[in-house]
């Protein structure tokens, strides 16, 4: 083996055990309540592991709002090996981080021979605490497993520009489809690629010099580039309409997120990102959308994107690496900056988790490019490089300790945002499983206190009442849910028992029929059906409990 071949292990070696001590943690971590229970720990269908049943399941239904079969079938697996031990799903993620940060790096430094430099990229990637989200949350398995394939679907183009064949060009669509069935971000992947013909693969005619007179591979046209990724895109645009069908009950309006708040959010957001890149603190789970931006921010944020979008393309010429890192940044994050409004929050650091490795290459390639003529640049690059991530190690050591549980996480939340109406209402749930109602009581309120139309914490508030047995809030609350969401059928099934102890039949049966008409299959809800009607024709059944 040669030497360069033992560098590359050793580095591997150590980017793969620092991120394993970085995050070891997460093996004690417990599932939180927010989409872990959706998608893991309440689901039965997860639960039962990997079968044909599943299978179907995974490939034909929109759960969650969301359409990743790939993604499921990894939570199956872990269901069948380990159970519901939460800290091995946690492991899993980790492993796939592990992973994705050495495809990284070798990925990178195929591409561009740079051995340092595409370490440093790496160990960014794996150690920055804005992707801790992507890694301490199971229920975030599809950003890491989607990144995977990202990363080989790029090996696998890059093998194929240095020798095109049809071969090596088909290898490419089998780690795009299943990026794509693990999560929906693959659809900018193609975008990138045409970045890589222009640098570092250089296949772009007439963009960038030889070397040495040679010619790493054959150099080709705008037009020639863009058709041979036209599969690529036709199968982006099939998943776009897939996934616009799973998440169309989770995309809000423009009544209620207006179109210049979308673009006035989306242009603070880019902004906020690269200032988090920088200064990663008060990060959250959860940011809640403002209910009013300054419209200096902004302004201030779409000049200050124009000025570096301007500057960086003067700059292209000569410094391919600053425009590519650039455009990969704006181009990967533009799908979950928030035009197309999913959720209700403004931003999330699970989404820096791919868009971030374009800034990392303007970083890793530009500092040392501007401190060429510097008569210490080495000892003074190497450094900085140890200062930076010895911070960034304990920086990203103390977020994911924030990741311990459902109460840590959420009062961390609630610590670093302002009106964070989700966090509150998340922190119940386990302060409910503590027997700490009151406190419960208090968060769920401060919930609605903030967001008076969310119609599942006037239901978590209605719920802790009746266990405290103050029936009378807990009908109004539960009306309150009916009131902004007619079709609530828990509402409608805890509001109809509440009546049926009451012995108010009438209401209870009108309950329980809406309950079972928006879930046709709820057979709690058939069978408290039937033993109301019969209680009202004076047959005598067992009290609801």
């Amino acid at each position: 083996m040669t030497k360069p071949c033992y560098l590359k292990l050793l580095i591997c070696l150590i980017l793969a055990l620092t991120t394993l001590w970085v995050y070891w943690e997460v093996r004690n971590f417990d599932f939180v309540t927010f989409d872990d229970y959706t998608y893991v720990a309440e689901n039965p269908n997860v639960q039962s592991g990997l079968s044909k049943k599943g299978l179907v399941w995974a490939l034909t239904k929109f759960h969650g709002n969301n359409w990743h079969p790939v993604t499921w079938l990894s939570h199956m697996l872990d269901c069948q090996i380990f159970g519901l031990k939460p800290g091995m799903h946690h492991l899993t993620n980790l492993i796939f981080h592990i992973a994705n940060t050495l495809l990284l790096f070798l990925v990178l430094g195929r591409m561009t021979g740079e051995l340092w430099r595409s370490a440093f990229v790496s160990a960014l990637f794996a150690l920055h605490p804005l992707h801790v989200e992507s890694v301490a949350w199971v229920a975030e398995r599809k950003d890491v497993l989607c990144t995977l394939f990202w990363m080989l679907t790029m090996w696998a183009y890059v093998r194929y520009s240095e020798q095109p064949g049809l071969t090596r060009y088909l290898l490419i669509f089998p780690f795009f489809i299943l990026g794509l069935m693990a999560k929906a971000m693959l659809v900018t992947l193609p975008f990138v690629l045409l970045l890589m013909d222009y640098w570092p693969l250089g296949r772009l005619h007439s963009t960038l010099p030889e070397k040495n007179g040679k010619l790493k591979t054959p150099k080709l046209t705008v037009l020639c580039l863009i058709a041979e990724k036209i599969p690529l895109f036709v199968l982006v645009a099939l998943l776009s309409v897939v996934t616009f069908l799973a998440e169309r009950e989770a995309v809000q309006s423009l009544d209620d997120f207006h179109l210049k708040a979308r673009i006035a959010n989306g242009l603070v957001s880019y902004a906020a990102y690269i200032r988090k890149m920088f200064w990663p603190n008060d990060l959250s789970i959860f940011y809640p959308y403002p209910q009013t931006l300054q419209l200096w921010q902004a302004t201030a944020s779409g000049f200050f994107l124009i000025t570096m979008t301007i500057l960086f393309v003067r700059m292209g010429r000569r410094r391919p690496f600053i425009l590519v890192g650039w455009l990969w940044y704006l181009g990967t994050l533009f799908p979950v900056i928030g035009l197309v409004q999913v959720g209700t929050h403004a931003m999330a650091d699970r989404y820096t988790y791919i868009p971030l490795i374009g800034l990392f290459i303007m970083i890793a390639w530009g500092i040392p490019d501007v401190l060429e003529r510097w008569r210490y640049r080495q000892i003074a690059l190497w450094a900085l490089a140890g200062l930076l991530f010895s911070a960034l190690t304990v920086f990203t050591w103390l977020q994911v300790r924030y990741w311990k549980d459902s109460i840590v996480l959420f009062t961390h939340a609630i610590d670093v945002t302002d009106d964070n109406w989700m966090a509150h209402n998340n922190i119940g749930f386990p302060l409910v499983q503590q027997g700490k109602n009151s406190e419960a009581i208090a968060h769920f309120s401060e919930a609605v206190r903030i967001k008076p139309d969310y119609a599942e914490a006037h239901v978590n508030l209605a719920n802790t009442y009746g266990l405290e047995g103050r029936f009378e809030e807990a009908i109004q609350h539960f009306s309150d849910a009916i009131r902004i969401n007619p079709d609530f059928a828990d509402a409608h099934m805890n509001l109809g028992v509440i009546f049926a102890r009451q012995g108010n039949l009438d209401k209870a049966i009108n309950h329980f029929a809406v309950a079972l008409r928006v879930n046709p299959d709820d057979a709690t809800a058939r069978l408290y059906l039937n033993r109301a009607l019969q209680l009202r024709r004076g047959q005598k059944k067992p009290p609801y409990r």
